[in-house]
C-alpha cells in the first residue's frame, strides 16, 4: 500500500488541493483502509495525539515566527532602501555595478531577514526601476533580482536550515555553520556571472552615469582612498586585538567596527571631516545590519544562545532599528504580526498533517519500502545522492520548500545515514537543490514575487520623465534560466567538495571510543587484587 498512498499523495497536490489537508485526509484515509485490511492494529493511531502534541512543544520551531517576524519588520523599517542605494552608489562607476550591489544586498539581507519573499519584493521595488532606467538588459536585471532574493534560503538564518535540521533530527546551529560557505559561494558565482556577462556582452548592464553619483566629494573625487584606509585600519585593529591581547576574533571584530561607527557618526555629526561622503555613507549604512547579524548568528555560533533565543534577540533587534530609523509604528507592528501568524500556523499545519499521513505511511512499512528502493540503487552513496538530487530537482517543479521538508525530507533521512552520509551536510545539499524550487520556471515563488512588483506595461520614470518599456513574464523567465543554472551548479560542488559544509563543524574532542579503557580499582578490604579492565 506504501508506494499507493505516496502516488495519491503526489496525485492530489498536482490537483491543487491545499498541502495539509490533502496529507491529513489521505492519512486518515489509508488508515481506515489498512485497519480494515488487517496492515495494522487500532492500537496504531493511538499514537496520533502524542505525535501531534510533539508539534507544539518543539521548541526549535519557535524560531520561524521570531524569524519571519524580524525579517518583516527589516523589510519595512528602510534599511534594504538604504543599502541598495549606498551599495550602488559604491559599484556605480563598475559596469553592473548596480547588479553586483543587489548580489552583495541580497546576501545581506539574506543573513538579517531569512525571508525570500522579503528580500525579492524590497529589491525589486526599489533597485529594478534604477536597473531599467540606466539601460540594463531586462532578463539580467530580474534574474539577478529573483536569485539575489533567493540566497536568503541557503545563508543563515534561514527558517529553510531550521525546518531541514528538525526533519533530519540534526542541531540548527551546526546546520547553520555548515551553510555559511555554500552560501557565500553561491555568492561569488552570481558574481561571476555578472562579470563574465559585462565582459563579453558590451551593453547588458553599463556603469551608473557620473551625474547619478550622489556621494562623489565637492573636488570630484569619488572617495574610494578614505574608504579603503578605514577598512585596513579596522581589519588592522581586530588583528592586533586577536593575535596580541588574544581576543574571540568576533569580539575584536565587533569592538574595531563599533569604533569605526561611531567615528563615521561623529564625522557626520561634527563635519569633522575626517571621511569622505562615500567612506560615512557605506559605514553608517552597514554597520546596523552587520551588528544584527552578530547578535543573530554570532551569538548562536559562539555558544551565547540557542536559534531560538537567537531569533528572539534578532525580533527585538529589528525592532529597535526600525523605532530608530522613525519606520515604527501601529500600522507596521499589526502587518507584521499577522503576515507571521499567518506564515507560522501555514508551516504549523503542514507539519500536523505531515505527522498523521507519515503515522499510516510508517504503519504500512512505507519507510522500509522507501529505505529498500534507495539502497538498492546501483552506485552506492554517490547513486543515492545523485538520484535524490533528481528527484529533489523535479518535484520543486510543483511543490514548495516548505511541502518538500515535511514530506519528502523523513523519507531520505534514515536511508541517508544507513550509507555512512553525514546528515548536516546532506541538509545542506538539500537546502541548496531546495533554492532551485523558487527559480523554476514557470512556478518559482521568486519569479511570482518580482511578477507581482515588476511593471509590466509602458510606464513613465519618476527621475528623467520618460516612457519606459515594461518587463514581460517571458524576460523574468528567461532572465532566471542561468542562476537556475547555477545552482545545478552548486549543487555539484557541494557534493564535490563536502569540506565547504564539514570544515566548519565542530570536530570534537577526537577520542576513538574504541580505544578507552575503564579501569575499577578493587575495594580496599580485597588484598591484592588486580584492577578490573573494560574496553
Amino acid at each position: 500500500m506504501a508506494p499507493i498512498m505516496f502516488v495519491s499523495l503526489i496525485f492530489f497536490l498536482l490537483l491543487g488541493y491545499p498541502v495539509a489537508f490533502s496529507l491529513s485526509a489521505l492519512g486518515l484515509l489509508y488508515a481506515i483502509v489498512g485497519i480494515e485490511l488487517g496492515l495494522f492494529t487500532p492500537n496504531l493511531m493511538q499514537a496520533l495525539p502524542n505525535r501531534l502534541y510533539g508539534v507544539i512543544e518543539n521548541e526549535t520551531l519557535l524560531a520561524i515566527p521570531f524569524f519571519t517576524f524580524m525579517g518583516l519588520i527589516l523589510e519595512r523599517s528602510g534599511m534594504a532602501e538604504d543599502l541598495l542605494d549606498t551599495i550602488g552608489q559604491l559599484f556605480g562607476p563598475l559596469p553592473g555595478g548596480l547588479a553586483y550591489a543587489v548580489i552583495f544586498v541580497g546576501a545581506l539581507l539574506a543573513a538579517t531577514t531569512g525571508v525570500v519573499a522579503a528580500s525579492v519584493i524590497s529589491m525589486g521595488l526599489i533597485s529594478l526601476p534604477i536597473m531599467l532606467r540606466y539601460g540594463y538588459d531586462r532578463k539580467l536585471a530580474s534574474g539577478v533580482i529573483a536569485a539575489s532574493g533567493t540566497l536568503a534560503q541557503i545563508i543563515p538564518p534561514s527558517i529553510v536550515l531550521i525546518v531541514l535540521a528538525d526533519q533530519l533530527g540534526r542541531s540548527v546551529g551546526d546546520m547553520y555553520k555548515g551553510a555559511i560557505i555554500p552560501g557565500f559561494v553561491l555568492t561569488g558565482l552570481y558574481v561571476g556571472y555578472v562579470f563574465s556577462r559585462t565582459i563579453f556582452t558590451r551593453g547588458v548592464a553599463p556603469a551608473l552615469p557620473p551625474e547619478a553619483r550622489q556621494l562623489k566629494e565637492d573636488n570630484g573625487s569619488a572617495g574610494y582612498t578614505s574608504l579603503l584606509v578605514l577598512v585596513v585600519c579596522v581589519v588592522a585593529a581586530s588583528l592586533v586585538l586577536a593575535h596580541v591581547l588574544h581576543w574571540e576574533g568576533i569580539w575584536a571584530a565587533s569592538l574595531s567596527g563599533l569604533v569605526a561607527y561611531g567615528l563615521a557618526v561623529a564625522n557626520r555629526a561634527f563635519k569633522l571631516g575626517l571621511l569622505s561622503r562615500l567612506a560615512q555613507q557605506v559605514v553608517i549604512v552597514m554597520m546596523p545590519p552587520l551588528a544584527l547579524i552578530f547578535l543573530v548568528l554570532g551569538t548562536i555560533f559562539i555558544g551565547l544562545a540557542t536559534p531560538t533565543e537567537g531569533g528572539a534577540m534578532g525580533a527585538t533587534g529589528a525592532v529597535l532599528l526600525a523605532l530608530a530609523n522613525r519606520r515604527l509604528d501601529f500600522a507596521l507592528l499589526r502587518q507584521a504580526m499577522d503576515v507571521t501568524a499567518k506564515l507560522t500556523a501555514f508551516v504549523i499545519f503542514i507539519l500536523v498533517g505531515a505527522r498523521v499521513f507519515s503515522l499510516s505511511f510508517y504503519g504500512v512499512n512505507g519507510d522500509q519500502w522507501v529505505e529498500h528502493l534507495l539502497l538498492g540503487l546501483p552506485g552506492g552513496a554517490v547513486g543515492f545522492l545523485i538520484a535524490v538530487n533528481i528527484l529533489i530537482f523535479l518535484l520543486a517543479f510543483f511543490l514548495d520548500f516548505f511541502e518538500l521538508a515535511f514530506i519528502i525530507i523523513p523519507l531520505l533521512a534514515k536511508p541517508a545515514e544507513a550509507l555512512g552520509i553525514d546528515l548536516i551536510w546532506f541538509g545542506v545539499l538539500l537546502g541548496v537543490n531546495m533554492q532551485t524550487s523558487f527559480m523554476h520556471p514557470p512556478f518559482g515563488f521568486a519569479l511570482f514575487y518580482l511578477r507581482s512588483v515588476a511593471p509590466e506595461g509602458s510606464y513613465v520614470d519618476k527621475v528623467t520623465g520618460k516612457l519606459m518599456d515594461g518587463v514581460t513574464t517571458a524576460q523574468i523567465y528567461w532572465g532566471a534560466v542561468p542562476f537556475v543554472c547555477i545552482q545545478v551548479v552548486m549543487v555539484a560542488l557541494v557534493i564535490a567538495f563536502p569540506g565547504m559544509v564539514t570544515s566548519s563543524l565542530d570536530k570534537g574532542t577526537g577520542v576513538d571510543p574504541s580505544k578507552v579503557t575503564i579501569e575499577i580499582q578493587a575495594p580496599p578490604s580485597v588484598d591484592d587484587a588486580p584492577p578490573i579492565s573494560f574496553k
